[in-house]
């Protein structure tokens, strides 16, 4: 055999092997040969059944929400509001137009001779909770409204306002129908963020418009108005929320309400706003029988306890809510709760934070009382009070905020003692009694805690729960501050004669 020919041999054998080798290495790998049929399918026992309340899947393998839309959408209604009023003067700003942007009636005026008569139409969303004609919607959405209807499914019906409260900004309507698609209420204290929410309602009149999204935070506080500032406790959400929006239900996948859309930050994407559906269930039965909501009410102002406000009061935590201003005359000025005191219980319930407080209080009826667990001076004690009934605004959270003397170096301040002329002549009451603080650097520990002098007039009444009335007493009890301890300064604000949030400030003596 000729060379060329046993090198043939060689080659063709050598295919003939690589073959074999890779058919027999495929068959081990279990790997499946290009144009196979597919795999037999599982059987039914093996597989997962969906959830009756979860989202289908789509071919893509993503949720589909329209089960839930169509389960939920019948019970979501529009509003239509119509307000007349006089106007053509001096105008003032709506609360709410920052978190709504401009709107149709978006501002109030202040009456003139001359005014003439408008009228202003504004819509919203709602939502059937009874087969009877309840509907729920914002305050905001029929605030001095002359006339509001319901349109569901093309019918509309003339509504009644059976009750509002403006501090939560939920509202109450009633119309002539019965047997209606209801949405159930849930629970908006197991919602966790991240999960899914659905927001349905009347965006730029759009009705039965369908956003999804996830819950981004709970618990926010967005200052909308003096009005709701003690009962903000908002669910933000990614689900669109626009014009027309509110009052309208966000959805849980069980279609259940969790919360009532409210508020969008103008101006941002996805940031929504609801109202907890548990602030619902607390008032609906008051705003159904009575028209309006009664809570119980103390009369003070109180602020969380900072780490810093821990430190200088000397506390092991920053458990409980901070007594920042007494209203003289009502309950707790009457049973003697002191600016100053931290609120750490009430009838044997743990006070955590200005919310539990706010909360349990308002939750109590007016003439009920509640007895407090009261830390004064490191000191524990009990002190009853009897409630009032609270009015709009109630208890708010404290706001963040001749010649000078050189003061103490290392606070950054210059001040002198308040005369009774410097009294007269600022228009500032006769029972303040303190030390003015005129100059404030910037480099000031107290310009860091938010203190600013200028226009407002700062008076420092009180450092460590002792009054101050004289710069001798101040320097006194400041001067004497060991190194690392933290000062309780107590200021009392003023501006063009009205008193704004006194503040406390808790600079670290170097």
């Amino acid at each position: 055999m000729s060379s060329q020919s046993s090198r043939r041999v060689v080659t063709v054998l050598l295919v003939f092997g690589a073959v074999v080798f890779g058919m027999v290495l495929a068959g081990s790998l279990d790997l499946t040969a290009p144009g196979a049929s597919d795999p037999e399918p599982t059987p039914a026992s093996t597989m997962t059944a969906p959830s009756s309340t979860a989202p289908s899947a789509s071919s893509g393998g993503l949720p589909s929400f329209a089960d839930l839309a169509d389960r939920v959408s019948p019970a979501v209604v529009s509003i239509a509001a119509t307000t007349f009023e006089r106007r053509s003067g001096r105008e003032r700003v709506d609360p709410f137009e920052f978190f709504f942007g401009p709107r149709r009636r978006d501002r109030e005026r202040e009456p003139e001779e001359n005014d003439q008569e408008f009228r202003s139409d504004s819509g919203g969303s709602g939502f059937i909770v009874s087969a009877d004609g309840y509907v729920v919607t914002n305050n905001h959405v029929i605030d001095d409204a002359e006339a509001v209807q319901v349109l569901i499914d093309g019918r509309q019906f003339e509504a009644e306002v059976k009750g509002t409260d403006p501090a939560t900004d939920l509202a109450l309507l009633k119309i002539d129908a019965l047997d209606l698609p209801v949405l159930p209420l849930g629970d908006s204290d197991s919602l966790r963020v991240g999960d899914w929410v659905m927001a349905i309602g009347s965006p730029q009149a759009l009705t039965n418009s369908v956003t999804v999204g996830v819950v981004s935070a709970k618990q926010r506080r967005i200052n909308i108005s003096d009005q709701t500032a003690s009962f903000e406790n908002f669910i933000q959400t990614d689900a669109a929320i626009n014009f027309g929006n509110s009052g309208g239900p966000l959805v849980n996948l069980q279609g259940e309400v969790v919360g009532i859309n409210t508020a969008i930050s103008f101006g941002s994407e996805n940031i929504g706003f609801a109202v907890p559906v548990n602030i619902l269930k607390d008032v609906l039965a008051q705003l159904r029988d009575e028209g309006r909501v009664r809570r119980g009410y103390l009369g003070i102002g109180v602020n969380e306890i900072t780490p810093e406000a821990a430190d200088a009061f000397d506390l092991d935590s920053t458990d409980g809510a901070l007594v920042m201003t007494v209203q003289p005359g009502l309950p707790a000025d009457k049973a003697g709760l002191r600016n100053g005191d931290i609120i750490v219980g009430a009838d044997d319930k743990p006070i955590v934070s200005t919310r539990d407080l706010i909360d349990y209080v308002s939750s109590k009826g007016p003439d009920t009382s509640v007895e407090l667990d009261v830390l004064r001076q490191g000191k524990r004690q009990k002190i009853e009070v009897q409630l009032a009934e609270r009015p709009v605004g109630g208890e708010q959270p404290a706001s963040d905020g001749s010649d000078s003397e050189p003061g103490i170096e290392w606070l950054g301040i210059r001040y002198q003692d308040l005369t009774p002329g410097l009294r007269s002549m600022h228009g500032l009451p006769e029972d303040v009694e303190g030390v003015w603080v005129t100059e404030l650097s910037p480099r000031s520990p107290l310009y860091d805690e938010g203190l600013r002098a200028g226009q407002v007039i700062n008076i420092i009444t009180e450092v460590n729960g002792e009054a101050v009335d004289s710069v001798e007493a101040f320097e006194q009890i400041a001067g004497a501050a060991a190194s690392g301890s933290r000062l309780r300064i107590y200021v009392r604000r003023f501006f063009r004669g009205q008193e704004r949030q006194p503040v406390y400030v808790f600079p670290e003596a170097p």
